[in-house]
């Protein structure tokens, strides 16, 4: 249970920082948004829990894959914000386009080869 608290703790501290960071200079705060912070931090607490080659290369390369449909939220978003929609509905048209890609990449990735 400690060692969950743990990673939680560190996790939630990352997203505090950034969340300062970002209030004070936006650029900044983005580069450390967009840093594999988090997958970096889960690689390293599956690795720590279960060393298995075979698992951490499926996670690493799921997580690639996973990545790419998350991208053009970042490009709606402030998009819909310059465009007059408010914060929130910007947000949310941004999760539902990511949703969305993630179920085409879900449905098509197979297809293509790509295994999750």
């Amino acid at each position: 249970m400690m060692y969950l608290l743990l990673k939680a703790a560190l996790s939630g501290v990352i997203v505090a920082l950034v969340s300062e960071i970002a209030r004070r200079n936006p650029g900044a705060g983005g580069l450390l948004a967009s840093l594999p912070l988090v997958s970096v931090l889960g690689m390293i607490w599956l690795w720590r829990d279960t060393h298995d080659v075979v698992r951490m290369a499926a996670h690493a390369e799921a997580t690639f894959w996973f990545v790419l449909p998350s991208l053009p939220m970042f490009l709606l978003i402030p998009f819909m914000l310059r465009s007059g929609a408010g914060f929130w509905v910007s947000l949310v048209g941004g999760c539902l386009l990511t949703m969305a890609l993630y179920a085409a990449m879900i449905a098509l990735g197979p297809r293509l080869g790509i295994r999750f």
